[in-house]
């Protein structure tokens, strides 16, 4: 998983409530099991037409934001179903945080491990980033994840908190596979321990 330490990017403002997964990611295109692919299906029913045609108004059809790694949102994102494919969608788009009021439990817990870093701030605080947000591509923002702050387009420096084994896990760019692997040596020891005590099994 790639590691997550220092982002300055272009925040993109999506100021709705209760994004459920259908809606970052619809059902039809869970088909496949690869992290790959689905970006270009992030927000499908709100990125285009019933044709295929984008939609102007979306916000990340919109140049400033086509290229946005920062995601500006309102309360509850994530809710609904449980599915992965939600977060592979976001990462694949090239969207590597999230900052809302809050989020659904599993769809945070799977932000995590996947390279996503989700952020929760009082609303007054997203407030105030989604106004930066609003101001296109000459505003950028930078989410420091050591440091634990975000700096706004103005130089405002918002600290926020985030679980010290998910923040090592991000900064190490460990998922669930990488924290097994990092066991590696303590696993070969016990397994050939298991079969001098046990040749028979």
């Amino acid at each position: 998983m790639e590691k997550f330490e220092n982002l300055t990017g272009v925040a993109a403002p999506l100021p709705m409530m209760n994004v459920d997964t259908d809606m970052i990611i619809p059902k039809q295109f869970l088909k496949t099991i690869k992290r790959t692919g689905l970006g270009v299906n992030l927000f499908d029913e709100m990125r285009y037409d019933r044709e295929g045609a984008e939609n102007p108004d979306f916000v990340l059809n919109q140049p400033q934001y086509r290229d946005a790694q920062i995601l500006v949102t309102g309360d509850n994102f994530g809710c609904g179903s449980s599915r992965e494919h939600a977060p592979w969608a976001i990462k694949d788009f090239g969207i590597r945080c999230i900052i809302a009021p809050s989020f659904a439990d599993i769809f945070y817990n799977n932000c995590f491990k996947n390279g996503i870093l989700p952020i929760a701030l009082p609303q007054d605080q997203v407030d105030r980033l989604m106004k930066d947000a609003e101001k296109g591509s000459n505003a950028r923002i930078e989410v420091d994840l050591e440091a634990q702050t975000i700096t706004t387009s103005e130089g405002e420096v918002i600290p926020f908190e985030i679980d010290a084994f998910k923040k090592h896990c991000l900064l190490e760019g460990l998922d669930d596979i990488g924290q097994t692997l990092e066991k590696g040596a303590a696993i070969d020891a016990f397994e050939a321990r298991a079969r001098a005590e046990r040749p028979w099994l």
